[in-house]
């Protein structure tokens, strides 16, 4: 297939694109490489991508209407896959309007792309934050998400807002994924873990909110890749047997999907952070903080219904994942 990967220099969309490429698929790849975070490393991910002959990239942000238009119109678009968003949940508090022109404007031109160019299948990155306020765990698609307690989790809900509009009015097949806490090599530096294994080996203190008193559904990258992968090829078809006066959140009578895509095996953080410390030797200095504006206390993923439609299921533990970051980490920033 061609497939249109936006976000191809962050995290997940250069490990995506890379295991894509692996498998005999064209990346059409698109980024505006933000400075939200290191630049460089952003390079560095393209730098990978740009080895295979079956990678196009282009530079540019998605609220330009005019330059997605000129890759649509270039290039004959199999599968839409929307990872590009401005991320973090606490950077919102400091920069709202940067959410609203990539998470909301920028996901209308995608989905005008998609409608227009007539796509087979949109996936689209939504986010564990929509759940909010809720604290019936594990959380599940089939529970209402209206009370987010971040701006960066309103855009998100909005955009499976808007996926539904789209999937409703002009058949444009859309799968949301609710990702919960992904973590591994190449990541980002402005998660906790990231940032608490540069303060721990280089000496510095690490601040960890709400005392220690947080559990995480992290989950690995290559976990990730493999629950995206297997949902390619199964666009959501319309139902006309929906039970509309019973109607579930996470479906739809139109070709609407929303899952979410996990663990399913909530960590405490003060574990995640012992095993950091196991594969740096090193233990931390630390310093325990009240809640952050924004934050959530726990978050664990509901995975039933993606398991029952693709068999996915992550296989990564915490101690593997973590060994293998820390390798990585290692190795990149020349810390042995």
């Amino acid at each position: 297939m061609k497939i249109f990967v936006t976000g191809a220099a962050g995290f997940i969309g250069m490990h995506l694109s890379k295991r894509l490429l692996e498998e005999g698929h064209t990346i059409i790849g698109y980024d505006n490489i933000n400075d939200y975070y290191d630049v460089q490393l952003k390079k560095d991910r393209l730098s990978i991508l740009e080895r295979y002959g079956d990678f196009t990239f282009y530079h540019a942000g998605l609220e330009d209407r005019d330059k997605l238009n000129q890759v649509f119109n270039d290039h004959k678009i199999d599968v839409i896959i929307n990872l590009a968003a401005q991320a973090g949940v606490r950077y919102s508090l400091e920069n709202p309007h940067a959410y609203v022109d990539s998470n909301v404007v920028g996901f209308v031109n995608v989905l005008e792309a998609a409608r227009y160019f007539k796509v087979d299948h949109l996936i689209y990155a939504s986010s564990s934050s929509v759940y909010g306020a809720n604290v019936k765990m594990p959380f599940s698609t089939e529970d209402e998400v209206n009370h987010p307690v971040s701006l960066y989790a309103a855009t998100k809900k909005s955009n499976e807002l808007m996926a539904h509009t789209y999937s409703h009015l002009y058949d444009v097949p859309t799968t949301g994924l609710r990702f919960f806490t992904v973590y591994g090599p190449m990541g980002r530096p402005d998660m906790a873990y990231f940032s608490f294994t540069k303060k721990i080996l280089s000496g510095e203190t690490i601040q960890i909110f709400n005392n220690g008193e947080m559990m995480r559904d992290f989950t690995y990258i290559d976990d990730i890749v493999d629950g995206i992968v297997r949902l390619l090829d199964q666009p959501p078809k319309r139902n006309d047997d929906y039970d509309r006066e019973n109607p579930t959140p996470s479906a739809s009578y139109a070709p609407y999907k929303v899952y979410n895509i996990g663990n399913n095996q909530p960590v405490k953080l003060m574990d995640f952070i012992t095993t950091l410390e196991k594969h740096l030797g090193i233990e931390a200095d630390k310093e325990f903080l009240p809640m952050q504006p924004g934050d959530v206390k726990a978050t664990y993923a509901d995975i039933d219904d993606l398991q029952e439609a693709t068999g996915f299921k992550p296989t990564t533990t915490i101690d593997q994942g973590l060994k293998q970051f820390v390798e990585w980490y290692k190795t990149y920033y020349d810390n042995e």
